[in-house]
């Protein structure tokens, strides 16, 4: 799979209200959406025919938009529907989903009022984020240089592309010196989450997790911490300082493509892949099976 480029997938995307053969679902070099950012997607994932949290997350996309200024021109029903017609269409039944919406290419600069604003969805087999054999023994981090910005400088609830263009730059980074991820601070020296993924510590079987108020509150991360309550353990949502990492026993990151990844490493810090990463990691591949996935919508 990797070996192939995207553009030369088998299947079919949606685009603007109908299904398209997957090459030529193309748009214009001077798509606003590309030059300046402004679109905003979704990552979802497929277990056993059914996508988990369907609904939620199609709700966010339109929240995204809404943050950006536009309004996509899809009902979360409607783009909710798509998913799943597409999901059959191309006939997987475990896979990644991706809906994005952006601006066209109507009017060329900072100011764009009268684009189009088009929706697409994409399925396509994506087995695991990271390794597998990384995974179960825990992935190393960087720490990375780049800081998730104050919420006052970019809409940091929109799951906005704009906003990954630090992402990229830090894992590239970090996979140069041979780490999986990397870890982010936010502007004022706080643990914030990896670059895709929202990121837990556990110390004396409680967890904790960073307040996500300048990043994603993510819908795998909500989940994560139910399951945890489930299993009575105690979740501290608060600022975290990352000279508390010495003192951590564990660490796992969350995300619909990392799902519950394990960390071994963190620049100079140590982790365990003790009981607590691994109940959760289980408790969470359970979850997103079909019967809870439908209940979970």
């Amino acid at each position: 799979m990797a070996s192939v480029p995207f553009d030369q997938l088998e299947g079919f995307i949606w685009m603007n209200g109908e299904f398209v053969k997957w090459a030529d679902a193309k748009i214009h070099v001077l798509t606003h959406g590309l030059h300046y950012a402004s679109a905003v997607f979704e990552g979802e994932r497929a277990y056993g025919g059914q996508i988990f949290k369907l609904t939620e997350h199609n709700e966010r996309l339109h929240e995204s938009a809404r943050l950006l200024g536009f309004k996509i021109p899809y009902s979360v029903a409607e783009i909710d529907e798509a998913c799943r017609t597409l999901l059959k269409k191309q006939g997987f039944q475990d896979a990644y989903v991706r809906p994005i919406a952006w601006r066209g290419s109507e009017q060329m600069g900072v100011s764009a009022q009268n684009n189009r604003i088009n929706c697409a969805i994409a399925i396509w087999q994506w087995p695991s984020y990271f390794d597998p054999a990384q995974k179960l023994k825990g992935i190393r981090l960087d720490i990375a240089e780049w800081r998730r910005p104050d919420p006052r400088t970019e809409p940091s609830k929109s799951k906005a592309a704009g906003l990954y263009m630090i992402c990229t730059l830090s894992k590239h980074a970090a996979e140069a010196k041979g780490y999986a991820d990397a870890m982010m601070l936010d502007w004022r020296g706080q643990v914030a989450e990896a670059t895709g993924a929202n990121i837990f510590f556990v110390k004396d079987g409680k967890v904790h997790t960073p307040t996500p108020d300048c990043f994603l509150d993510g819908i795998t991360r909500r989940t994560v911490i139910g399951l945890a309550k489930d299993r009575g353990l105690e979740v501290i949502d608060r600022a975290i300082m990352p000279e508390e990492l010495e003192g951590f026993e564990q660490c796992f990151l969350t995300g619909t493509a990392a799902e519950v990844t394990p960390v071994s490493e963190i620049g100079p810090y140590r982790f365990e892949v003790g009981e607590i990463a691994k109940t959760l990691m289980n408790d969470y591949s359970a979850a997103v099976q079909p019967k809870h996935a439908i209940a979970a919508e």
